[in-house]
């Protein structure tokens, strides 16, 4: 079966404080449809991580520690998703490395996971874009924007959209910004370096399903490509 690996923005999955069970339910119905197909979602910490994340900060909190907590909510997540799939997931356990990614899709149509053992600066969109290169397949990430632009869209209304940019392109974008525990960004320095080293093929697109599949079935689709 051909393998998609996903990172799952976690802006994507709580709305107004709360888990977005009608996207979360959508998304179960979404990854069932392709039984040709198997699955291995990473899942981003969102608003709760961030939350952790600034209590500590104000603490004095070191950027250590502030890493573990989001990657432990990264993984509380994922099990959340796991559970909610169901049986073709990883229900019981969550993996820790990368073999470990690898043999659990042998056992599960779909796998679900957080950020794996502690790294430095490590992040889900990180441990997808690792995934991606571990197992030689193309890299969705899916958030909440519809790709990469030249400025935020939440903050600029001409903002217009890149469908297409290189690795090198991309990295420098990246590296203009700061890393921080916790950090809101399509995709970050550590998934940049990743899918620039291994020429990992990768696309950004938005939250709506029906472009998802879109992309998944190889026609066209909103989004950003970099390779």
């Amino acid at each position: 079966m051909k393998i998609e690996v996903m990172s799952i923005g976690g802006s994507l999955l709580f709305k107004n404080g709360e888990i977005n069970h009608s996207y979360v339910r959508d998304l179960k119905k979404f990854l069932n449809s392709f039984k040709d197909r198997k699955f291995v979602l990473v899942i981003g910490g969102g608003i709760v991580a961030r939350s952790y994340i600034n209590a500590l900060e104000k603490l004095g909190a070191s950027k250590d520690v502030m890493s573990r907590f989001g990657i432990g909510v990264t993984r509380t997540n994922a099990r959340l998703i796991a559970n909610i799939i169901g049986k073709d997931a990883n229900i019981r356990d969550l993996p820790k490395t990368l073999k470990h990614v690898k043999g659990y899709l042998r056992k599960h149509r779909i796998v679900c996971c957080g950020a794996l053992r502690y790294e430095p600066d490590q992040t889900s969109d990180g441990t997808a874009a690792q995934i991606a290169g571990f197992l030689g397949t193309r890299f969705i990430n899916v958030t909440n924007v519809k790709g990469l632009y030249t400025k935020d869209p939440h903050k600029f209304k001409g903002a217009k959209l890149i469908s297409k940019v290189s690795y090198s392109e991309f990295s420098k974008i990246v590296n203009k910004i700061k890393y921080h525990p916790g950090q809101h960004f399509i995709l970050d320095q550590h998934a940049a370096i990743t899918i620039k080293k291994n020429k990992i093929k990768t696309y950004v697109v938005g939250k709506s399903l029906v472009n998802l599949r879109n992309l998944l079935k190889g026609k066209k689709f909103v989004g950003t490509t970099i390779n």
